[in-house]
């Protein structure tokens, strides 16, 4: 069941920034988003960008965010849903990565009715996103906080998720 609800076109020009891996300056760089939060707006009418609510890899880089999943996970509210990108750094036992996660939020005291709203805008948001390998449905912190289940969801040779080494 879709929502009707659109997807905004600041919230794709932000996607693709993140998604495109080309040679880029440093300050470009810098600027990059590692994660972002995206909202459904008050009028119900499109998802978009959740202000405020990003890091930037040029923070993790300077040592600003010196854990960034742990702030990730702090900028989730906690009694609302909402989507996120997760530009998650992990290593294999042959290479280092980095892949984007969809993660859709929707903690188990969120309201049923923003649930809902949030459960059916989903395809429309990941119609928009093409190239997303990996996507992730939370309702807990407890699965947030186990890095073994983020590490599973980008693969099974995972042996270490944003330098943390997982079980």
């Amino acid at each position: 069941m879709a929502s009707g609800i659109k997807v905004c076109d600041g919230v794709v020009d932000c996607f693709n920034n993140m998604k495109v891996r080309k040679s880029c300056s440093q300050e470009e760089i810098k600027r990059r988003k590692k994660a972002i939060l995206l909202r459904v707006d008050d009028a119900m009418e499109k998802i978009i960008l959740y202000p405020g609510k990003e890091i930037l890899v040029g923070d993790v880089q300077a040592g600003i965010v010196a854990d960034p999943f742990q702030v990730f996970i702090s900028m989730l509210p906690v009694n609302d849903c909402c989507y996120a990108i997760y530009d998650a750094s992990f290593e294999t036992k042959e290479t280092k990565k980095e892949e984007l996660v969809f993660i859709h939020w929707a903690p188990d005291n969120a309201p049923v009715q923003r649930k809902m709203v949030y459960a059916s805008s989903k395809d429309a948001l990941r119609k928009k996103f093409h190239g997303i390998k990996h996507e992730w449905q939370v309702t807990s912190m407890e699965e947030l906080l186990d890095l073994s289940t983020l590490a599973s969801k980008l693969g099974s040779d995972v042996i270490s998720v944003e330098s943390q080494k997982v079980m």
